[in-house]
């Protein structure tokens, strides 16, 4: 496994390999690797005979107030979840090598990223996908791969890739939890004890709003009551949104009759925790 920090470096890599004839799959991380991004990299693997994983924390989708300076890094322990996982490339840039003196080009997609995480953090889903359609000029893959726990965000990347014309696949892998329901995040690491067992409630949340739609219910304010008095009853939990979109355009639904995503954002102390799950409307 090769670590490197240039564009030049990768596109070197790059071309040698596509001169060879070798698929590459790309898995774009803000590193401080976990599970999540552990089931990507195998994913990649398994499409493509060359992976490329990137580290970098994107200056550029944090806004003002938001966590860019304490958000965790380990380059150290991710080399070793790469290689553990077959990884042939890392490219770890620095922000000076992704964003020369005078940048000024930016990737905007319009109307998906007006509601859910998009409407609370503006500006966030410009960065992702500037920062994300340059890794793919710089890798060049066949296969990208994005986990579902960030459900906007890939529906954004395969939007930006449609109306962009790039030649990628968008892979979108499940989400991976903890054994009680939590999904994995590198923000976890932020959670205290008392938090860590209090950030279940997103959980127990969809686990009820789950069950509810197995037994019939479709009006999404009911339901949606139902997963806020879960969470309000949880001290430490502060409610940021729990929408219902459809899935393809991520508009408000009110009644559960198409494919639809669910998506919340709780603030558990000061760490704000997304979560999701999709209903499949079953056409008669």
């Amino acid at each position: 496994m090769e670590v490197v920090t240039t564009i030049e470096q990768v596109r070197k890599q790059v071309k040698s390999w596509r001169q060879s004839g070798y698929s590459i799959g790309l898995v774009p991380t803000m590193g401080f690797l976990h599970e999540g991004h552990q089931s990507l990299m195998a994913a990649a693997k398994k499409d493509n005979q060359k992976v490329i994983v990137t580290i970098f924390v994107n200056p550029i989708q944090f806004g003002p107030s938001e966590d860019l300076a304490s958000y965790p890094r380990d380059l150290e322990r991710d080399k070793i979840a790469c290689e553990k996982m077959g990884v042939d490339l890392i490219f770890c840039p620095s922000a000076s090598e992704m964003y020369t003196a005078h940048f000024n080009s930016y990737v905007d997609v319009n109307g998906l990223t007006d509601a859910l995480c998009g409407k609370k953090r503006p500006g966030h889903f410009k960065g992702v996908c500037t920062v994300v359609a340059k890794l793919f000029n710089i890798t060049q893959p066949n296969r990208a791969y994005f986990g579902q726990k960030d459900a906007q965000q890939l529906a954004v990347i395969k939007r930006m890739v449609k109306d962009l014309n790039f030649d990628i696949d968008i892979i979108g892998c499940p989400i991976v939890r903890e054994s009680d329901g939590l999904a994995k995040s590198s923000r976890n690491s932020y959670l205290s004890p008392n938090e860590r067992i209090a950030a279940i409630c997103l959980y127990q949340a969809i686990e009820l709003a789950n069950l509810m739609i197995k037994q019939g219910e479709r009006s999404v304010a009911i339901i949606d009551a139902a997963m806020h008095s879960v969470i309000a009853k949880q001290p430490l939990a502060k409610i940021d949104y729990i929408e219902f979109v459809d899935q393809q355009t991520l508009k408000s639904v009110e009644l559960l009759e198409q494919d639809s995503l669910c998506a919340l954002a709780v603030f558990i102390g000061k760490t704000r925790l997304i979560d999701n799950f999709i209903y499949q409307h079953q056409h008669s």
